[in-house]
């Protein structure tokens, strides 16, 4: 299964958000394109539905940008990628929002790993929250700064 550039940059931009988190100071978007080297123009499309999806909410005027709307311990990159991509079914034969998709259920010997599958995935993207994922971005760049420094 790969994930689009929808989810991987949507993540990384909310990553970005979660790292300059504060509960009323909103972040330019701007800032985050910089930061995560992307198209300011894409990012906009992505948090419009980020903001859709109850992620972000977004403030207008010289001093706006883009907030997440609980604290980055309270949203997960499960709901990040659902938000952007809709059900993490491998196949729509386990997809939950389809009723009765498939008249071979019963009997499909391939069912049982497509359910598998989905339910180890949303296990790991439903237990890592944009906490977790900022915790790692500073380890990140500490050892890069490290190894900056010895260079």
């Amino acid at each position: 299964m790969k994930f689009s550039t929808r989810s991987r940059y949507g993540l990384r931009a909310m990553v970005e958000l979660a790292l300059n988190y504060t509960a009323d100071q909103p972040v330019p978007l701007s800032l985050v394109a910089g930061r995560q080297d992307l198209s300011e123009g894409y990012l906009e499309q992505l948090m419009t539905s980020l903001r859709k999806g109850g992620l972000v909410r977004s403030v207008r005027g010289a001093q706006g940008g883009y907030l997440l709307s609980r604290p980055p311990g309270q949203i997960t990159a499960g709901d990040i990628i659902r938000c952007l991509e809709g059900p993490l079914s491998p196949t729509d034969c386990v997809n939950e929002e389809v009723p009765d998709p498939c008249e071979r259920a019963e009997i499909c010997v391939t069912r049982r790993l497509w359910e598998r599958v989905r339910v180890a995935i949303a296990d790991v993207l439903d237990n890592v929250t944009l906490e977790d994922l900022s915790r790692n971005a500073e380890e990140i760049r500490r050892s890069q700064e490290s190894y900056m420094y010895y260079l």
